[in-house]
């Protein structure tokens, strides 16, 4: 996956060589119609421009929408510096706008995604490749359209389905429902065509950051889990035979150690990716080190960058991770920091504050404190308001990022095992008979259980609605699921409670209207294609 970019460049290379002066060039020589794409390596050049689209947004502005609109993460301003015009604390407080940037930029590029797909197809069809190319090669753009389009459909609701390429008539809005039905009969009709994961090696390597059907079968998922919210009609049943189908393929398991998933290393060794996306100093969208990191921990880390101070999580939510001997509460950074060990842990050597402050060791507290002076702001002193504030090292701070771009190498998973167990057991929880797989009888207590053991947490004893949310949110921090949940469980619009922002207050209320669940079709897009419908509430 990582290298289609290159090999996109290396094609675009050939065609250019050839002069627009010389006519009488053989066919056979360029790529036309008539012979393109016909090659393995054809199609991957072809369908690069999918999966590039994809790493461009998923990992910032996507995953802002989906986890910043939450308690999961926050970016607050600190003495002004971070504010960006109010865009981040009006995803928090849920003030946004239809012109709001990550509003308009996500809806373009999941749209710009679907139309790349239909341009696609449409050059497959006009393609000399066999039947047989043709058909498993539109099953994989087809599955990846409608990945984008369950994307849209999650976050806007009521959005157009457009197939053709191009476009001659501008699209309308269709029902959220009856998105959701093309999107379920479109992956149903790939589901064949489409390679299962396979033991790792070469031809998992092959297979990784593309659809598969464990890919479809966790979508489906996902999809009938919030069938409620899409359509007003839930389907928990069969969301526990999608999860049971995942794990009916046994190349798929737990990984040994929780961090392993998120290092700067990880790829297609990793066995519990159902599907993810590839990053590295090539492929730009992640840069969580960058936002997320604290950046007079740097040299500790034994970076050469500028990196940010600016996001974290709320209070409330790291409060969740309370559970004795529990490896997921080492993904945070938070109170007295130590020089990191280079293998997930930490040595007994403190990290002190620059000067003048180098006698004090680094100190990062969970408390936001509003200074009440501007909208969000909680002041930028150094040892005390830019250390307020929990930050992330999930996805554990790439040393081989640089300072022209500051990307991560982390692939980011969208789908992985331990969803299914969650999504299973919550399933189960509401309605769902339980099931056994591979002679194990599995309720949402053995689920939840799997992912503490591997975390070396203590067991639970029981586990009830409000508990599986907290796991989820124990187990999948950071992986842009926490507003899908919310809205699942009816909490969406919930106001933060006064003790996340220190009991202070700067006149900044969330908006707790329920139209909120869904973003505003974007001001450009209204102002371009009269027969779009704006959501209520907008």
């Amino acid at each position: 996956m990582k290298k289609i970019f290159f090999i996109c460049a290396a094609i675009a290379v050939i065609m250019s060589t050839y002069s627009c002066t010389k006519l009488d060039v053989p066919v056979e020589s360029q790529y036309v119609k008539s012979n393109f794409p016909v090659t393995d390596a054809d199609y991957t050049a072809l369908l690069g421009t999918i999966y590039s689209n994809l790493s461009s947004s998923y990992a910032v502005p996507y995953w802002r929408m989906q986890d910043m609109s939450t308690d999961e993460a926050i970016l607050p301003a600190r003495d002004g510096n971070f504010d960006d015009g109010g865009q981040y604390r009006q995803l928090h407080y849920h003030t946004w706008t239809f012109d709001h940037p990550n509003v308009i930029g996500v809806w373009q590029w999941g749209f710009g995604g679907i139309n790349t797909c239909n341009r696609i197809i449409s050059v497959i069809n006009n393609s000399p490749s066999s039947a047989t190319k043709k058909a498993s090669s539109t099953a994989e753009v087809k599955a990846m359209r409608a990945l984008y389009l369950y994307f849209m459909m999650d976050l806007y609701g009521n959005v157009p389905i457009i197939t053709d390429f191009p476009v001659t008539t501008q699209p309308t809005n269709q029902p959220r429902a009856k998105v959701y039905e093309f999107i379920e009969s479109e992956l149903k009709s790939v589901l064949p065509l489409l390679p299962a994961k396979s033991s790792n090696g070469p031809t998992n390597v092959a297979q990784y950051g593309r659809p598969t059907k464990g890919m479809v079968f966790a979508l489906l998922a996902k999809m009938y889990l919030n069938s409620g919210v899409y359509t007003g009609t839930t389907r928990y049943q069969e969301t526990v035979a999608m999860c049971d189908s995942v794990q009916a393929n046994t190349n798929y398991f737990l990984d040994a150690k929780y961090r392993d998933i998120f290092l700067p290393t990880n790829g297609a060794q990793v066995n519990e990716t159902i599907f993810a996306v590839p990053y590295d100093q090539q492929i730009p969208g992640n840069q969580f080190t960058r936002f997320g990191f604290f950046y007079y921990l740097a040299q500790a880390y034994g970076f050469n960058v500028g990196l940010s101070i600016a996001m974290s999580t709320t209070p409330e939510f790291y409060n969740r991770f309370n559970i004795p001997g529990d490896d997921r509460t080492k993904t945070w950074l938070a109170g007295p920091q130590y020089y990191p060990d280079g293998n997930g842990g930490f040595t007994n050597q403190p990290v002190y504050y620059p000067a003048p402050n180098a006698i004090k060791q680094i100190n990062i507290i969970p408390t936001l404190t509003l200074t009440g002076l501007k909208p969000m702001d909680l002041g930028n002193d150094v040892t005390t308001s830019q250390s307020e504030g929990v930050r992330s090292i999930k996805y554990y701070p790439d040393v081989n990022i640089i300072q022209a771009t500051r990307l991560n190498s982390n692939d980011v998973p969208v789908f992985r095992l331990a969803d299914i167990y969650l999504m299973k057991a919550e399933a189960i929880l509401r309605g769902a008979a339980p099931t056994t797989i591979n002679g194990d009888a599995q309720t949402p207590l053995t689920l939840v259980n799997k992912l503490r053991s591997r975390a070396h947490a203590e067991l639970a004893t029981s586990i009830d609605l409000d508990g599986l949310l907290d796991e989820r949110a124990r187990e999948l921090s950071w992986e842009a699921w926490r507003r899908n949940d919310l809205i699942r469980y009816g909490l969406f619009e919930k106001e933060y409670p006064l003790p996340v922002m220190g009991g202070k207050t700067d006149d900044l209320k969330m908006n707790t209207d329920p139209t909120r669940r869904l973003y505003p079709i974007p001001s450009t897009e209204l102002k371009t294609n009269p027969n779009l419908k704006q959501n209520p509430g907008y």
